[in-house]
């Protein structure tokens, strides 16, 4: 039987994701290639909606808070992934560690109410869009932001500090390349059956609450989009409504398939590709998905670009 240790004596090693062969090499790269563009992509978003005028608007605040979650979240993960790849050290002490899981679930869990607060929002503008300003009020956007980003950090500390609190065993290699919560309770040296149970009704309340509230507004908006007499408007509340349930089914996939999977069907090998894909590629398609396929925000970059290559350097 493996001796428990103290948990804030002992370093956690992850073993990551890649091997140093040349296929490896080479996902690496493109893995690291991805995450520069999520960050490129996501600032530019950032940077569009703080610079025109025409932007600051409810829907277009919430969406940049989706991409300073995006553009947080990869800052907190890929550097770590990076520097343990290439320097070969690949040790983390239990403050990092903590310090992980509570960004990564608090914007884990802060997206999934952002991305409901984003589907009411649609609502609103579909289907009562005269009243839009009163039902949609900025008070009210903030208030939904607010309470995305309390919730979110609720839950992340209770799961870092809860998952911290066990004794865990010398064999302390986590085969994963950062610190997640569920993964990481597989080490502990104690009964864990307990706060498993509490997770996964966390895990219901963060994730399937406000699914269900997205599924219900966009439910709504499909009943009222085939009413719409011209197909213009048809087609244009399509596109819309088609982008952003295109965003929720691929957090809300991964998310459900990490957090709310039977501990029968659990694989390192599938966690560490799903959280791959839920940490690093889908923030990249947040800003293709929800941007460059939106005629206002293309118009801005084309105009902001314009301004940018206009501007001529003056000489004293």
């Amino acid at each position: 039987m493996e001796t428990p240790t103290s948990n804030t004596t002992i370093d956690f090693i992850l073993l990551g994701l890649f091997n140093h062969t040349r296929s490896h090499l080479f996902l690496f790269i493109v893995v690291m290639t991805i995450a520069i563009a999520s960050l490129n992509g996501n600032a530019l978003i950032l940077l569009l909606i703080l610079l025109d005028s025409r932007f600051h608007t409810p829907m277009y605040f919430l969406l940049s808070q989706l991409s300073l979650m995006d553009m947080t979240l990869v800052s907190t993960i890929v550097p770590k992934m990076a520097a343990d790849y290439l320097s070969g050290k690949k040790s983390i002490s239990p403050a990092g560690c903590g310090l992980q899981i509570f960004v990564s679930l608090t914007l884990g869990g802060g997206e999934s109410f952002l991305l409901a607060s984003m589907s009411y929002d649609r609502y609103v503008a579909v289907c009562h869009p005269l009243r839009y300003p009163v039902l949609m009020s900025w008070q009210l956007c903030l208030r939904m932001t607010v309470g995305s980003w309390f919730l979110g950090a609720a839950d992340g500390l209770m799961q870092a500090a809860a998952t911290l609190s066990f004794p865990f065993c010398r064999a302390n290699e986590i085969d994963h390349f950062f610190c997640e919560a569920p993964i990481l309770v597989r080490l502990a040296c104690a009964d864990t059956s307990v706060f498993e149970n509490v997770m996964y009704i966390c895990c219901v309340l963060m994730l399937l609450v406000p699914f269900s509230l997205i599924l219900t507004s966009y439910s709504l908006i499909l009943s009222s989009v085939l009413q719409m007499r011209t197909t213009e408007a048809r087609k244009k509340a399509f596109s819309t409504c088609s982008s952003h349930l295109s965003v929720v089914g691929l957090f809300y996939g991964a998310a459900i398939f990490i957090y709310m999977r039977p501990k029968s069907y659990r694989s390192d090998n599938h966690d560490k590709v799903v959280s791959a894909f839920y940490t690093i590629f889908t923030p990249v398609l947040n800003p293709l998905i929800y941007s460059l396929r939106n005629s206002e925000v293309k118009g801005a970059l084309k105009r902001w670009l314009r301004k940018c290559a206009n501007v001529k350097p003056q000489y004293t």
